[in-house]
């Protein structure tokens, strides 16, 4: 089972709900954050500082981190990734190469202005996986 995490409020019930399904089913749990560059170099700022993207890392690692000790708290065999790139795309490609059999998600994370024109990271996940998906409100 993969929980895409981002940190949002919606992200830490889908936490919750995988954690549930994880115990229930002595299922193994992965919980993915995707640090996403693009919206800070598609925002035309011109380079981005090292220290932008290292605080984004941080931050995901952070996230990750809290998430696996929940997770591992509950008894529940955990692994954690962080990865760069589309976070819809990512967390496919995630699921596919590690025989993922469940995505799990929050309805909405946190959102960018890429995301409002792009359609939200759940949406496309519900649309193109090739699994079954768990949308958390």
């Amino acid at each position: 089972m993969l929980v895409a995490f981002d940190g949002s409020e919606n992200a830490k019930r889908a936490l919750n709900v995988a954690i549930d399904l994880a115990k229930r089913y002595e299922a193994k749990l992965d919980i993915i954050e995707v640090v996403d560059t693009s919206t800070i170099l598609g925002a035309g700022i011109g380079p981005v500082p090292p220290d932008v993207i290292e605080s984004l890392y941080n931050k995901a690692k952070a996230d990750v981190e809290g998430a696996k000790k929940q997770a591992s708290d509950a008894g529940i065999k955990v692994e954690g990734v962080i990865v760069e790139g589309d976070p819809a795309t990512a967390v496919m490609d995630y699921a596919s190469k590690n025989g993922v059999d469940l995505i799990v998600t929050g309805s909405r994370g946190l959102s960018t202005i890429k995301r409002m024109f792009l359609g939200s990271v759940s949406s496309r996940i519900i649309h193109e996986a090739k699994i079954p998906v768990l949308v958390v409100k």
